[in-house]
């Protein structure tokens, strides 16, 4: 029998500070109900129906359990109920904080080792579960989930579309900036949060889509059955004909010391907190991964009134749009390529984060370590398809079709066109006689492109007095939100490939109106003209931060490449509510006018690494399996005992046997085993448990109700 017993931890606790605190610049900031709840016996605020994570997060509680081994803290990772990192005792129960919804007078507890059996012996009545029916099941009501399910209940079938989350739009929630993509086919030009509130209100008006959210898919059966927790209070049986998954991805985790200290957690849970819940989760972070995910976080964080103190990747490139990259070096943030984290200290939670340059063969230069004040590290190194329902589907021989993530990691705007293709292809499974358009297909291969090839522009001021934009979008990438809203058709896509991956190109009449400069996701175009004043010029530049700027105020003026090039004096401010962009009229020296892309928002000594660097690199001491707090020095030690090549092997030390079910640490297993010279090829993968997912045992047994 497992008992507490009395353990020393620290739990960082400071005045609530949600709402107040996180004044976004981009969103509203609606007023929820305040309710009080308690952890560990304080009495604490926080907003009715919010996960218990983010209000925990909100009260500055970073630590939600203690492992058995080594009394460890425990902080959330993925904060989208993937893993058990933030696994907390409620009302008695162990449940993940990061799906339960805030309710009033919730008494949360620090999980400290094992749970407990709850003290109840209440008799309760047994009732039969509901049972729904549909032609087409959806797990997922993400940007894929969504797109199917339209496409589908507009050519009459019927669909159940189940989410875990309260809202629909999956990661399109988390994402304040622009799209990009196409205009016609994936709403580009326009906010994510916004795409996502007009994908949910299609949804919801159509008759023929039945939404089932905040309820867990617990299992499906071979005999065209799901089980599902609907509404986290009773259990239903949905009987479909055909399943179409769309449960999108993980992410990804890295192996360094200090990687399991709360504060390092993923770039996902981190738009969460920010973006969905409105905490401000940190002060200074740390960044590892500069794909568009690290890239986007970055400016999320700055959003968010968050320090971001550099991004890291082991390459030596940029993976993400170069236009990102360039919106957040303007900013202020350094991006160090071919560097690598190698160690991350604190006590009890992250304070310091230690980066060093790596050689030909990745490993860290000792004599270029710098450490970094931080107190959270964002590991962005990539996403996992979740698609182990798709899987079952197989299995139980009827139609199953994935889409989104869940098929293949993208942009969301390919996940939207994705979903309407699977959407016309379940239809064809189901007898429907219909076609895919080919341009479709087209498209879609588009809009999952990976960068294109960059090229350099040489700008040039217009002749005369009037305005004229400057693009400042170098690589080809799938965007033409630019090339629709001009009012006179005077910037148009020309390039060898004949799509949208072209660049844009200005040739003919502006007339100053900036409709391309607010709709541009990069925050790329400028309007520029000459002054009556020789050697001076105007400027207009976007600008997505609150500020407090009056004409007069002198400004640091940026390049696309971060530098810093001179000074600028504001003439003018003004906001325009549709796109919740502000456009800064600035008078600049006319040399400096084409050159110009933004305004400095982070200053340099917030980058500044410590005076000294703090480097332990003791790799061994990393933890690989998160669950069971197994690192690489045992896992190492024991393949080399064993000459392990299977990785069941290593389910006898109990690596991947936690609470997550190895949905974290089997993609890094196999690294780990080449690195002691195991040919990959020889390497056999780890047989998965049978698909569960985590539901209280009373609505299983018909008792429904909420945890008490």
């Amino acid at each position: 029998m497992f008992v507490y017993r009395p353990v020393s931890f620290v739990i960082f606790i400071v005045p609530y500070h949600k709402k107040s605190a996180h004044k976004h610049p981009v969103l509203d900031v609606r007023d929820g109900k305040k309710v009080p709840f308690t952890f560990d016996g304080e009495t604490l605020m926080g907003y009715e129906g919010e996960m218990v994570s983010s209000a925990l997060f909100a009260n500055g509680i970073r630590s939600f359990s203690i492992h058995t081994v080594g009394d460890a803290p425990q902080g959330i990772f993925c904060a989208n109920g993937q893993c058990a990192q933030c696994t907390v005792i409620i009302n008695g129960q162990p449940v993940k904080s990061c799906i339960t919804p805030l309710r009033e007078g919730m008494k949360v507890k620090t999980l400290v080792h094992y749970p407990t059996l709850p003290e109840d012996d209440e008799w309760r009545p047994s009732f039969l579960p509901r049972e729904l029916s549909c032609q087409v099941l959806i797990i997922g009501g993400g940007p894929s989930g969504l797109t199917a399910s339209l496409e589908l209940a507009d050519l009459g079938f019927s669909v159940i579309l189940v989410d875990d989350k309260d809202r629909l739009g999956g990661k399109l929630v988390l994402q304040t900036h622009k799209f990009f993509g196409s205009m016609a086919d994936c709403y580009a030009g326009t906010r994510g949060t916004d795409i996502g509130h007009i994908l949910e209100e299609e949804v919801r008006k159509h008759e023929k889509i039945t939404i089932l959210a905040n309820s867990t898919v617990a299992g499906i059966y071979s005999d065209g059955k799901a089980g599902i927790y609907e509404d986290q209070a009773r259990y239903t049986h949905v009987s479909f004909e055909a399943l179409i998954v769309a449960t999108g991805a993980r992410e990804r985790s890295l192996i360094f010391p200090g990687n399991d200290l709360p504060g390092v957690y993923g770039a996902g849970a981190f738009q969460t907190l920010v973006n969905r819940d409105l905490v401000k989760s940190s002060e200074r972070v740390l960044i590892v991964g500069c794909g568009n995910a690290g890239l986007i976080g970055a400016y999320h964080a700055l959003q968010a009134g968050i320090s971001v103190v550099g991004i890291i990747d082991i390459a030596p490139q940029i993976s993400g749009y170069k236009v990102h990259a360039d919106k957040i070096k303007r900013m202020g943030v350094p991006i160090y390529l071919n560097h690598t984290i190698v160690g991350v200290t604190g006590d009890g939670k992250v304070e310091r984060a230690t980066i060093a340059q790596v050689d030909e063969h990745w490993n860290p230069l000792v004599e270029t370590a710098k450490t970094f004040a931080v107190d959270t590290v964002l590991i962005a190194v990539g996403l996992t398809s979740a698609d182990e329902f798709y899987t079952a589907g197989q299995e139980a021989n009827f139609p199953v079709l994935k889409t989104g993530d869940a098929q293949e990691i993208a942009e969301a705007s390919s996940a939207m066109m994705g979903g309407r293709i699977v959407g016309r292809q379940m239809a064809q499974i189901l007898g429907r006689e219909i076609d895919i358009p080919a341009e479709w297909l087209e498209k879609a291969e588009v809009l999952k492109s990976l960068p294109g090839e960059s090229f350099v522009r040489n700008h040039t001021l217009p002749k005369e007095d009037g305005w004229e934009p400057i693009l400042h979008c170098y690589q080809e990438i799938p965007c033409n939100p630019c090339t629709t809203v001009c009012t006179y058709d005077s910037i148009q896509l020309k390039g060898k490939l004949g799509t949208i991956m072209d660049l844009p190109h200005f040739e003919g009449r502006c007339i100053g109106c900036a409709k391309c400069v607010l709709i541009c996701p990069g925050l790329a175009i400028t309007l520029v003209r000459k002054t009556t004043e020789p050697g001076w010029a105007e400027v207009i530049l976007p600008h997505e931060f609150d500020h407090g700027y009056k004409a007069g105020n002198e400004l640091v003026l940026r390049d696309c490449d971060g530098n810093s090039i001179g000074t600028g004096t504001v003439t003018a401010t003004r906001f325009n509510k549709k796109h919740r962009t502000h456009l800064i009229t600035m008078t600049v020296p006319e040399a400096l006018a084409k050159d110009v892309v933004g305004i400095l928002v982070q200053d340099a000594s917030v980058v500044a690494p410590l005076e000294e660097a703090e480097l332990h690199h003791l790799p061994d001491n990393a933890i690989v399996c998160r669950c069971e707090r197994i690192s690489l020095g045992e896992i190492r030690e024991f393949v080399r005992e064993n000459q392990v090549k299977d990785l069941n092997q290593l389910k006898l030390p109990r690596v991947a046997m936690g609470a997550c079910g190895g949905k974290t640490c089997l993609d890094l297993l196999p690294r780990v085993l080449v690195q002691l010279g195991v040919p990959r090829q020889e390497i056999r993968p780890s047989s998965l448990r049978p698909l569960a997912v985590e539901i209280p045992m009373k609505a299983i047994a018909n008792q429904g109700g909420e945890i008490s």
